[in-house]
Formats: C-alpha cells, sequence, structure tokens
C-alpha cells in the first residue's frame, strides 16, 4: 500500500497590535487634558475681575446660596449683585488721604480724621479734641473745618454705589441739666447735621440708609470716659452686598484648584 501524504499543518502567529488598540493610554490622555483645563481654568481666574472670582468662588463653596450671583454687570437670567471689594475700600482709603493732605486747611486735621477698612466697610472718624473742631463747642452747627471736610466726602461719597451708615457719639460729661435735651439728643443732631451737609454736596437722599446717636454708650477710649476724641462723627460706607469683605488673597483660585482636583479622574 502506498504511504499516505501527510497533511501540512501551517501555524500563523498574530503580530500584537494590543499596545495601540488598549485603554491604557486613554487614561493617560484624560488625565491631561483634565490637568490642562484646570490650568486654563485658573489663568482664566487670575486674569478676571473681582465679580467674575467672587461669583465663581462662592459657587463653589455654596452653589445654592450664591445661585442668583452673577459674574458681570450684565442682566441675566439671575439677580445682579455687585460687590465692592476690600482692593476697592483701600483705594477709596487712599484717595480721601490723599485729597484730605492736599488741602491745607485739612491737613493740620490729619491726626483726627481716622480711615479705617473695616469688615462692615470703610469708617472714616471725625474726631473732636477739647476746642472743639469739626463742630461749635455744645452744640451740632459745624465749623468752618467740618464743613469743609464733609463738603469733600460728599464729593466723593457721591459717586459710589453704597450705602452709608452716619454715627454720632459723645463722651461721658453730661451735657446739662436740662432733661429734655442730653447727650442722646446732641449725638443724633451731629450726625444729622453731617448727613444734610452731605447731602447738598451730593450724596443721594437714598444713599444715607442709617443715621443714630449714641451719647457715650460706645465711647473710643473706653479707660477715660471723657476723653475729647469720644465725641466723634462716623460715617460707614458699608459694603455694598451688605457682608463681611473678604481679605484680599488666593481663596478665589484656591477654590478653583480644589475642584479640579476633585473632578480629575482616580489612577
Amino acid at each position: 500500500m502506498a504511504a499516505k501524504t501527510q497533511p501540512i499543518i501551517v501555524i500563523r502567529k498574530k503580530s500584537g497590535h494590543g499596545g495601540h488598540h488598549g485603554g491604557a493610554w486613554k487614561v493617560a490622555y484624560a488625565d491631561f487634558v483634565t490637568a490642562m483645563m484646570s490650568l486654563f481654568i485658573v489663568l482664566w481666574l487670575m486674569n478676571s475681575s473681582e465679580k467674575v472670582k467672587k461669583a465663581v468662588a462662592g459657587y463653589f463653596n455654596d452653589p445654592r446660596g450664591t445661585g442668583t450671583m452673577m459674574g458681570t454687570t450684565l442682566t441675566g437670567t439671575g439677580e445682579t449683585v455687585a460687590i465692592a471689594s476690600s482692593d476697592n475700600m483701600q483705594k477709596l482709603k487712599q484717595k480721601l488721604e490723599e485729597e484730605i493732605r492736599a488741602k491745607k486747611d485739612l491737613e493740620k486735621l490729619s491726626k483726627q480724621i481716622e480711615i479705617t477698612i473695616t469688615p462692615e466697610g470703610l469708617r472714616i472718624e471725625l474726631l473732636e479734641d477739647k476746642n472743639g473742631t469739626f463742630y461749635q463747642s455744645g452744640s451740632a452747627r459745624l465749623s468752618d473745618s467740618g464743613q469743609e471736610l464733609l463738603e469733600l466726602l460728599g464729593g466723593e461719597l457721591k459717586t459710589l454705589p453704597n450705602a452709608l451708615l452716619i454715627e454720632g457719639h459723645t463722651d461721658a460729661a453730661q451735657y446739662s441739666d436740662d432733661t429734655n435735651y442730653s447727650n442722646w439728643e446732641l449725638s443724633a443732631d451731629r450726625a444729622n447735621s453731617a448727613r444734610r451737609l452731605l447731602q447738598q454736596h451730593g450724596v443721594r437722599g437714598n444713599q444715607v440708609t442709617q443715621v443714630r446717636g449714641y451719647a457715650d454708650q460706645l465711647l473710643r477710649v473706653k479707660t477715660n470716659p471723657y476723653d475729647p476724641s469720644n465725641r466723634r462723627i462716623s460715617i460707614l460706607v458699608k459694603n455694598q452686598d451688605g457682608t463681611p469683605a473678604k481679605l484680599k488673597g488666593a481663596t478665589e483660585v484656591t477654590a478653583a484648584l480644589q475642584t479640579a482636583e476633585k473632578s480629575a479622574p482616580k489612577k
């Protein structure tokens, strides 16, 4: 019998393409794209206005509480909220101090004019001395220096959208034996005389939201209730949104970085 022909077996080896068609590179690419997106967000925030930064940071901190805050002055679907930042208050403080120094009559009184930035806003205080500086002694009538200073302040404050609060204070010395007119009435009358002069020089009627007379209840020098500087008028330029201002820093950028980090895929 003839020998049977052996079948020929051909073994084909498939070349590997797993590295090209696998999914490992996609994870690395996704990480790269996420990192680039985070970088662009941070660069955009660093070059955006304070209003945009405030709106973005507020949304990340509390999405529901700041849902109506807009990063623009244009009317949109939500309520427009303008923010007076601590930077703006600092600029206003510097401008007022420069204008006071520029006036010779007021420059000599610079130690009796205190301008400070507080969490509530910019506080401007007119401090009396033992002879009376801004008001005639025992009266709500403004002196020449008081009128000049309030005219200057009125010209600047009228340009602001911020609300104003005016306070009157006295020292602990009893005004008189007349029970019908005391330090309470005097402090309130002095605050109102300041309000009237400010409004005569441009401050809007609805810009002054409160006028208060505290008598001697909020002493500036508690260790000496009779110190002349306890007699003072205080004008508060309130933060426009009514909330305490944040100190200048990287809060907004930090919020963006934290959000980007949370959104990045886990390896």
